[in-house]
């Protein structure tokens, strides 16, 4: 049996999203658009609530087009079933939608405008107990402060630093953890 990140459960969908998403590198601007939106959702909850529901959230945000969501409405929201019903949250997720568009006008890319914190390259970490894996970094305080100024909420240096293991920015995996070294060769 591999071993893992003492935070995966046993849980199928979780140990699925341990070993083939979180802390692979990302760069499509939909993906990023979706774990701000989702790292977002899940503030004040757990991850496997959110990942839980993570299908019906890319039906109900059309995949994660920022030009579609930003021209969605937080009532229409409100009704879908399924989503994570906090009002404030969908909101924020519509007005990350059309800052993730002024971005992208000013940078080319929301990827090159997230990944600069890391100089556009994963930081790779050698922790070898989960109490050494920190919930935000300097980078992280540099990048919440960006988007906020641009506009972002919901957006606070724990979630970046969140956003930053969950899309490769960091690796964050334990080295005792199967997956520690191929993402290290990035």
């Amino acid at each position: 049996m591999e071993t893992r990140c003492a935070w995966t459960t046993t849980d199928a969908q979780y140990m699925s999203y341990h070993d083939h998403e979180w802390g692979v590198p990302e760069r499509d601007d939909a993906r990023l658009l979706e774990m701000l939106v989702l790292e977002g959702a899940q503030a004040g909850l757990n991850w496997l609530t959110v990942l839980r529901r993570r299908t019906t959230y890319r039906q109900a945000f059309y995949d994660f087009d920022p030009v579609v969501v930003a021209g969605l409405s937080t009532e229409d929201l409100m009704q879908m079933p399924g989503l994570i019903h906090h009002e404030k949250k969908l909101q924020s997720a519509i007005n990350n939608a059309k800052v993730t568009l002024r971005i992208q006008h000013e940078w080319g890319t929301l990827s090159r405008f997230l990944w600069q914190w890391v100089d556009g390259k994963p930081v790779i970490h050698h922790f070898q107990d989960p109490s050494e894996v920190p919930t935000q970094s300097h980078e992280s305080h540099a990048m919440s402060q960006a988007l906020k100024t641009y506009g972002m909420t919901f957006v606070g240096p724990t979630i970046c630093y969140a956003l930053m293991q969950a899309t490769g920015m960091v690796n964050d995996h334990l080295v005792q953890c199967f997956r520690h070294a191929p993402l290290s060769e990035h």
